[in-house]
C-alpha cells in the first residue's frame, strides 16, 4: 500500500509484518495500533522524516552557463545533441479549424485541411540559428528569477526561435515568428500547447522524452519512506491511554499527480 498527496511530497509505503517476524523498531518511532477491514489488529510504528532543505539557487550565473557547467562535469549531452533525433520528423496538432505543423530546425505552419490536403497555410517561422542562439546565451539572472526553469524541473524549457514567417495580416506588423519550447515528459514527443501571445507571435511547447536525460530537466525525486505494521495476536487487546479505545481503520490515500499547466 502506498499513499501520499503529490507526486512533490514523500511517499509512504506501508509493510505489513506477521506475528512470526516483527518488525524491531527505533527508540524514536512512534506507534499507533490500527485495524484493516478484516478486523485484524496491527501495531504500526510511524518513519522518522527528516525535513529536507530546500536547494539554495545558483548565483550570478545565466541559464545556459548552467548547462554547460553541467555537461563539462558529467560529459553528457547538450539538450541539442540529445533532440536531434527528431532533426528529420514533423510533429501536428489539431485545434478546430487549424492544423498546426512542426518540422524540427525547418518550419513551423499553420494550415487548414481538407481531405489531407492543404487548401490555407501561413508559415508561422522558419528556424533561425543565430536567433536561438542570442536567445540561450541572453537568459541572465533577472530573466531566471522570471523563469519558471529555475524553481520547478517539471517546469524548465529549452528554446528554439523560429522567424521570418507569412507576414502578418495586420498592417505595419512584422512576419509571424514562433518561439519552441522543449520540456521533459514522457511517453513520446507532442505538441502539447499553442499560444498566440502577441500579434502574430507565438509559443509553442513540446513534450521530449529524451530531454529528460539531461540533469537540468530531470525532477527531483520524493523519498519513500515505510511504515511498519507488525500483526497482533487475534487475543490482543491493545489498550489506548483511557484503557479501552478501539484501534482505528488502516486507510490508504491513492496518489494523485500534480498537473502543471504549459
Amino acid at each position: 500500500v502506498t499513499f501520499g498527496r503529490s507526486v512533490r511530497e514523500p511517499k509512504y509505503k506501508i509493510e505489513f509484518h506477521s506475528a512470526n517476524s516483527h518488525f524491531v523498531p527505533e527508540n524514536e518511532q512512534e506507534s499507533v495500533v490500527m485495524t484493516n477491514k478484516e478486523g485484524e489488529t496491527y501495531t504500526c510504528f510511524l518513519p522518522v522524516v527528516e525535513e529536507i532543505k530546500p536547494v539554495k539557487p545558483i548565483a550570478k550565473s545565466n541559464s545556459t552557463s548552467i548547462i554547460l557547467e553541467t555537461d563539462r562535469r558529467i560529459k553528457l549531452k547538450t539538450p541539442d545533441e540529445l533532440i536531434e533525433v527528431i532533426k528529420e520528423n514533423c510533429f501536428y496538432r489539431h485545434e478546430g479549424w487549424w492544423s498546426y505543423e512542426f518540422c524540427h530546425e525547418k518550419h513551423v505552419r499553420q494550415l487548414h485541411l481538407e481531405d489531407d490536403k492543404a487548401v490555407q497555410e501561413f508559415f508561422m517561422g522558419v528556424f533561425d540559428t543565430k536567433a536561438t542562439d542570442e536567445l540561450n546565451q541572453n537568459k541572465s539572472d533577472a530573466a531566471m528569477v522570471k523563469d519558471p526553469r529555475s524553481k520547478d524541473a517539471s517546469q524548465r524549457y529549452h528554446s528554439h526561435l523560429y522567424t521570418n514567417g507569412t507576414l502578418c495580416d495586420l498592417t505595419n506588423q512584422p512576419p509571424r515568428e514562433t518561439e519552441i519550447r522543449f520540456v521533459c515528459s514522457e511517453p513520446s514527443v507532442v505538441i502539447s500547447s499553442i499560444k498566440e501571445i502577441s500579434t502574430c507571435k507565438y509559443v509553442i511547447t513540446v513534450q521530449c522524452p529524451m530531454l529528460c536525460k539531461h540533469p537540468m530537466f530531470q525532477q527531483e525525486r520524493p523519498m519513500w519512506h515505510s511504515i511498519h505494521c507488525n500483526k497482533l495476536p487475534n487475543d490482543a487487546e491493545p489498550a489506548s491511554e483511557e484503557g479501552h479505545s478501539k484501534p482505528t481503520e488502516i486507510r490508504a490515500i491513492a496518489d494523485k499527480p500534480d498537473h502543471y499547466a504549459t
